[in-house]
């Protein structure tokens, strides 16, 4: 597939192009003075079997996304021109994808593309700790002109104005500035919390504690997005320091503590004071980590619904992704007891609803599904030929599969193990990746 939608990738929204939305004074060469790194090598082996083949930011997202652009989305509708990409974990589909769509996307000087070797099994090593991956390609970060670096994950999906957070951490002088969400005291024990006055100064950072500390004046804490802003000078002198302490250098575990034993000014931005173009009230504070199979099932259905939390249809703030050159999707047949039909769902390009239903629904590029079928609260990847008389419900199918005619998933869990499905505790049946469609169909997609 190639990228047939260049000359259709809008230009920056008003909060990117600094002539509207949020007024950032003299933040507004953050294209010039900010360079971001996307950690994206990540294994997600929560995701299993959705990762075996592929790394958690590649896997898809609402049909014909990918994880990873939301978060390279949010870069460049900021207005951040500079962005380093580093992949790991089997890393193909992925440096592919970033490839076909980002690279050809943004034009020369919009985004750097930095592929890494890949590590493809368990007893090779690359990146040791997230601080040690950016501390590995310091020589980028070195050589720039920027004052700020944004340090982001590439397996989350949101929205967020960067531009916002620079800002802040323009504003405090601060040394690092941690993007932080709101949660319950319940909710926090599975995050790395903070401790902050009321500056949102952090005074002390615990990971997944079992009493976390609460945010001054309120019932709720802060806990960390794995998103940092760092002046570019401190972040050198710390990453060259902790390297003499930690072979396996990581954020959370030694740079913010080394930051808050040092007395470094470090700050929590809350995520729930970022308001992007064209956001509904109840979309504000929307971040999800979708780590394991249920909520990433989750997240994916909340799509669906009428008004989503993730409204992708908000043009002010396009998440980009490669859009390839499909044909519409389309319904086939009208008769009695034989009519195509999709129902509550997001339906891709390419695909073919041939005589038969489906309901509540994700269909990834160029699915067919044959008549007399039923496909109901489920999530189809790229190329999925689901044949006759087959009923599908609450399954999650990988890309390429071919489901026989009179087939029936997600209906009985015994058999579904029995086929060597996977089947989480609260019913979610997933039909891992296949090599090829073994079918009379040649069609095939690109990984």
């Amino acid at each position: 597939m190639t990228s047939s939608l260049i000359s259709e990738i809008p230009t920056l929204p008003p909060a990117a192009r600094g002539n509207g939305g949020v007024k950032m004074n003299v933040m507004d060469n953050v294209g010039k003075n900010t360079i971001a790194m996307v950690l994206a090598g990540g294994k997600g082996e929560r995701l299993t079997p959705l990762t075996e083949r592929r790394a958690k930011p590649s896997v898809s997202f609402g049909g014909k996304y990918k994880i990873i652009d939301f978060v390279l989305s949010n870069l460049f509708n900021s207005g951040l021109k500079k962005v380093y990409i580093l992949t790991q974990y089997r890393a193909y589909s992925l440096n592919k994808h970033i490839r076909e769509s980002w690279g050809k996307w943004a034009g020369l000087g919009e985004f750097f593309v930095d592929i890494s070797p890949e590590t493809s099994s368990e007893s090779e090593e690359w990146f040791k700790g997230t601080a040690d991956a950016i501390l590995q390609y310091l020589r980028f970060v070195e050589s720039s002109e920027a004052d700020y670096v944004a340090i982001f994950g590439g397996d989350h999906v949101y929205k967020m104005d960067v531009r916002q957070m620079i800002k802040y951490h323009h504003k405090n002088r601060a040394h690092i500035t941690i993007a932080a969400l709101e949660v319950s005291p319940a909710d926090a024990s599975r995050f790395g919390v903070f401790s902050v006055n009321e500056a949102s100064r952090v005074t002390a950072f615990d990971e997944k504690p079992d009493v976390p500390k609460t945010i001054p004046g309120k019932e709720t804490c802060f806990a960390s997005m794995g998103n940092y802003i760092f002046s570019i000078k401190k972040l050198i002198n710390v990453l060259l320091e902790g390297k003499k302490l930690h072979e396996d250098l990581d954020f959370g575990k030694h740079v913010i503590p080394m930051m808050l034993e040092a007395g470094d000014r470090v700050f929590a931005y809350n995520f729930n004071d970022n308001v992007i173009p064209g956001m509904k009230t109840e979309e504000r504070g929307y971040w999800k980590d979708v780590g394991t199979i249920d909520s990433y099932y989750e997240a994916n259905m909340d799509l669906i619904h009428v008004s989503p939390q993730l409204n992708l249809y908000n043009y002010k703030w396009p998440i980009l992704t490669n859009q390839g050159n499909l044909p519409p999707s389309k319904t086939v047949c009208d008769e009695a007891n034989r009519r195509g039909a999709n129902i509550d769902s997001y339906v891709s390009g390419g695909c073919i609803t041939s005589g038969s239903t489906v309901q509540n629904s994700i269909l990834g590029p160029m699915c067919k599904i044959d008549s007399h079928s039923l496909v109901e609260d489920s999530i189809l990847f790229d190329n999925v030929h689901v044949g006759r008389h087959t009923k599908i419900k609450k399954t999650i199918i990988d890309k390429n599969v071919r489901i026989p005619d009179g087939t029936t998933i997600g209906y009985n869990h015994d058999d579904d193990r029995r086929r060597g499905y996977t089947v989480t505790e609260s019913g979610i049946v997933v039909v891992p990746w296949k090599d090829q469609i073994t079918s009379t169909s040649k069609r095939r997609m690109k990984p």
